[in-house]
């Protein structure tokens, strides 16, 4: 008898609950805007986070209550955009594209190694061993961290073990950034062409032994530049990219190259003054 008692006390929680749940499911429902699926299937799925959302079904979300415009994804073409402003009824909205560059030009051409690094190859796991074994101790590692890291193939090793970033392909999700032991990488507007491919905070010509291409701390960038430019901060060229920045002279006495002018599709200009490098293979210890 008390088995029986037992087994309905529990049929009849077990009942009580259930109704409770279903009472609670109609009164606690919220009915989603259907256009939410529909929107996010108009969005290239890329979940990159470029548009300042953690993914494309939240930004679709965004887009559906009118708190972010088409415009900032910026992996999506003008067509997308404009047909999601259009089924939305809004303004398309702009945002400029963003993309990863490298503060670093020190291929095996033209930078060498002090010690040979032995193990995984990851950059990460060589910054470990007494920073890399570079001679250059802010250079690049060349073991493709940020290659392996990136899910849009936007980032090659280069023939020299450099990194070289397709602007087409690269999304400014920001996963570079964060794996690069050297912190070489940052996230900068198209639009910014004038940029500094070096990191070393040593002053004079004796960088030029473990790299050539390296900022010497010159200051003739810095000397050529419009107005406030240009600052020399740490040994270092910093670009005010507040002032008029759409000009190559800054460019053009530079004895190494170390500033550089980026076009959209990443093509890389040097100035006249920088020396031209033209070897082709590794540039082993005492090689000039």
């Amino acid at each position: 008898m008390s088995v029986i008692i037992a087994v309905a006390a529990l049929g009849g929680l077990t009942l009580l609950l259930a109704i409770m749940l279903i009472v609670a499911n109609k009164k606690l429902f919220v009915n989603e805007d259907p256009r939410i699926d529909t929107v996010e299937d108009m969005l290239p799925h890329a979940n990159c986070g470029a548009c300042g959302f953690p993914g494309c079904r939240p930004f679709a979300e965004a887009l559906v209550h009118n708190k972010a415009l088409p415009g900032k994804c910026t992996v999506s073409s003008d067509e997308g955009r404009l047909a999601i402003a259009n089924f939305l009824g809004v303004a398309m909205g702009a945002e400029e594209k963003r993309v990863a560059r490298l503060a670093c030009a020190g291929g095996t051409n033209v930078a060498i190694n002090r010690a040979q690094y032995v193990g995984v190859k990851s950059c990460q796991a060589a910054a470990l061993v007494s920073g890399g074994g570079k001679g250059c101790f802010w250079g690049c590692l060349g073991h493709g961290d940020c290659e392996t890291v990136c899910d849009f193939d936007a980032i090659t090793m280069n023939e020299h073990g450099l990194p070289v970033v397709d602007p087409s392909k690269c999304t400014a999700c920001g996963d570079c950034v964060e794996v690069c032991p050297k912190d070489l990488f940052s996230l900068q507007p198209i639009s910014r062409h004038l940029w500094v491919a070096c990191k070393n905070l040593e002053h004079g010509e004796a960088i030029l032994e473990d790299c050539q291409v390296g900022c010497t701390a010159c200051g003739r960038c810095a000397m050529d530049a419009p107005g406030e430019l240009i600052t020399m901060k740490n040994n270092l060229p910093v670009i005010n990219y507040a002032e008029n920045h759409n000009t190559k002279v800054p460019i053009q006495r530079c004895p190494t190259g170390a500033i550089v002018w980026l076009e959209d599709n990443g093509t890389v200009t040097k100035g006249e003054a920088s020396k031209k490098i033209i070897r082709k293979g590794s540039r082993s210890m005492g090689n000039s």
